[in-house]
């Protein structure tokens, strides 16, 4: 049933998360209150978990499941409350994520930007391609891609981002290529049983 409605599903969580990221870049209001709530350390803990269904529905082959995981990515960033209290590196850098994003785009800034779709792309079409190796390559790429333009463009406070994302890695790699092997089995297992 659900490969049947497969594309559909995929082009409605396509078009939620078009519609949240044109909300988040035509209304102020909303880019604020998103960005107070993201202030909540758990949402940075919470967004790399992630990688883990995009992998295993791209290892699925399902357009649905990773759009759909795309669409909790951006909108987890306010799943939590705000917090009552904010370490002073958290403040400092996502008011810098808050100016880049609301500074103006010129041509090196989209191309740098074009960089998290693409490197999203390379990794679902990595797992999609059964090539594991290739998709935790892509993946490391991501969290020290990450890591590294917090620390280049927003200095010491890109610090922050560093447990966050390197824990993230570790936990998805660890997930995915024991989800895969159990996967792996079970289509063995059935491939056995069915001679």
């Amino acid at each position: 049933m659900f490969k049947k409605y497969d594309k559909s599903f995929a082009i409605l969580f396509a078009l939620a998360s078009v519609g949240f990221l044109i909300a988040f870049g035509v209304n102020r209001n909303f880019l604020e209150w998103a960005f107070a709530r993201h202030h909540n350390q758990l949402s940075w803990f919470i967004r790399p978990i992630f990688i883990i269904p995009f992998c295993f529905f791209a290892f699925k082959r399902s357009l649905a499941g990773i759009s759909c995981t795309l669409f909790c990515i951006f909108t987890s960033m306010f799943w939590f409350p705000e917090p009552s209290s904010v370490n002073a590196d958290v403040q400092e850098f996502l008011q810098y994520e808050v100016g880049y994003l609301t500074s103006d785009w010129g041509m090196v800034k989209i191309l740098v930007t074009l960089i998290i779709p693409l490197s999203l792309t390379l990794l679902a079409l990595a797992f999609w391609q059964r090539n594991i190796w290739f998709g935790f390559s892509v993946m490391t790429f991501i969290a020290f891609g990450k890591i590294g333009w917090s620390l280049i463009f927003a200095g010491n406070s890109g610090k922050s981002i560093i447990l966050p994302a390197t824990i993230g890695l570790a936990g998805s790699m660890l997930f995915v290529y024991l989800g895969i092997l159990r996967i792996k089995n079970r289509n063995n297992s059935d491939n056995r049983l069915s001679r």
